[in-house]
């Protein structure tokens, strides 16, 4: 905890943001962090609760009492080794993370809560600083070979840790940069990516090779999964040369609208257009790619990623930004006497619909309309939900002008073909079914091969990812030497 009076001294001071027209020049990063002594400040805020619900509201447990009150007394160094102990990797849910921690904070009950994903980007930006971030590599080596599928947040934070439990680690990635959905997916003004490439630094120095630009398996001709692989491995190969298999990658199945002009021009996943920008980005050249330019643009779905087209639209400069959601309008405060401690139902507003958007609740397409086959509008219809029960309201037709349609609905599933290729026995959704408990965690019905992250559980958050990730490690580190002395 911090100050024992401190959360009745002090309020909550929230990260700042570049001016929007400024932030709207560029794809950097523009939130403004804490200053040291802001920092202590929202660490005082920490009361001596008892019951820190903080930590269980955390998917990766995080020991958020201590490292605030680190925070507090000024001891930095400590605070990042108390970080560290739980989340390989705060800086990006330091960034991207919702903060189902706050959500849960005791001081949340009646008050605003301690701004713990502020003080969690205070310490780890303030440790890359100081050079207290360093390759661990294992002092002992197993000679176990472990091949890990996917180099999302799932994927690198088990790799991370069976390469500090001693094994030769190795990461496959079908696309020509490490990182999986945070590399292209998370737009750069939320995360730059030299935050992904020190991380990869410091894991060759730890020891993991990464070899990018390999697809496991093959991907079903015309599939609109981002696929930048320039050769191949085959699952039979990977199981033959590695003494265990870890399948890491995202939810890339995008959910569809099936209505009638979805063949149009200018009717695609948000999955298609997000990663393009990002390697523009990165400094490569890309032929064809969507853009937004004086386009008056729809995004489908109400979600992180139906904001991030949202943000990168504004940045292209388009002529409208129009946000849809199935759903109605959820309340601007939560019920905190129902809800507490756990992730309340409320509206959220992103900094990319301070940008400029308008957002459209209980909404539906009913179909795409073109001329010459080019998107020209959308007719849509309002609904109603009673009982669960979704109704469209009679005489509530409307034609939207729209130049491109962007479907932002989430995700159905990990890419198929990677799992079954391995033979690996899919759940209801389309998963690879695989438990957490600790006898056979995260193994999957063929032997060797375990799963983690979305490709288990499905679309979630990078904090879940990182959480399988690090347990899936230990699960693989028992399975080859019996033990493990990871944490779980």
């Amino acid at each position: 905890m911090g100050k024992v009076t401190g959360f009745l001294e002090y309020e909550r001071v929230e990260e700042g943001y570049a001016p929007v027209p400024q932030r709207l020049k560029h794809y950097k990063e523009f939130v403004i962090g804490l200053a040291a002594d802001q920092a202590k400040v929202q660490g005082a805020r920490c009361m001596d609760c008892g019951t820190p619900f903080c930590n269980n509201g955390c998917p990766v447990n995080n020991v958020i009492p201590d490292f605030n009150d680190l925070v507090y007394r000024g001891d930095w160094k400590n605070a990042i080794t108390v970080l560290h102990s739980t989340n390989n990797f705060p800086e990006f849910t330091g960034r991207i993370c919702p903060a189902p921690c706050e959500a849960a904070c005791t001081l949340n009950v009646n008050d605003d809560p301690v701004g713990i994903k502020s003080i969690e980007h205070a310490i780890i930006d303030r440790a890359w600083q100081e050079g207290w971030v360093k390759p661990q590599p294992a002092a002992v080596k197993t000679g176990k070979k472990v091949a890990v599928v996917g180099s999302g947040p799932a994927g690198l934070a088990a790799a991370q840790q069976l390469a500090r439990a001693g094994h030769a680690v190795t990461v496959f990635e079908k696309n020509d940069r490490a990182g999986g959905l945070l590399r292209y997916g998370i737009p750069d003004f939320k995360m730059e990516k030299s935050h992904i490439d020190r991380r990869v630094a410091q894991m060759e120095a730890e020891g993991v090779v990464f070899r990018t630009g390999v697809m496991v398996g093959e991907l079903p001709k015309g599939s609109k999964v981002t696929n930048w692989a320039k050769s191949s491995v085959t699952a039979d190969e990977l199981k033959a040369e590695f003494d265990a298999v870890l399948l890491a990658g995202g939810a890339e199945a995008s959910r569809d609208l099936p209505v009638p002009g979805r063949d149009l021009d200018g009717v695609h996943f948000a999955m298609e257009f997000l990663p393009q920008q990002n390697k523009i980005n990165a400094g490569d050249k890309l032929k064809g790619q969507i853009r937004a330019d004086g386009k008056h643009v729809i995004v489908i779905g109400g979600g992180d990623t139906g904001s991030d087209c949202v943000g990168t639209s504004n940045r292209h400069g388009a002529a409208s930004v129009t946000q849809f959601e199935l759903m109605p309008m959820p309340p601007e405060t939560e019920d905190k006497p129902l809800t507490w401690p756990y992730w309340p139902y409320k509206l959220r507003s992103s900094s990319s619909h301070e940008e400029g958007c308008q957002r459209e609740f209980a909404i539906a397409t009913k179909e795409f309309v073109g001329e010459k086959g080019k998107l020209t509008g959308l007719k849509t219809v309002r609904v109603e939900w009673k009982g669960g029960k979704m109704t469209e309201v009679p005489g509530s037709e409307q034609l939207l002008k729209a130049d491109l349609a962007l479907l932002a609905m989430g995700f159905v599933s990990p890419v198929a073909p990677v799992i079954e290729a391995f033979g690996v026995e899919l759940d209801m959704r389309g998963n690879a079914k695989a438990g957490t408990d600790a006898a056979n965690g995260y193994k999957t019905n063929v032997d060797k091969v375990f799963a983690a992250g979305d490709m288990r559980r499905g679309q979630s958050l990078v904090v879940w990812a990182i959480r399988e990730g690090r347990q899936a490690a230990r699960a693989v580190d028992e399975f080859l030497m019996g033990s493990s002395a990871l944490p779980r």
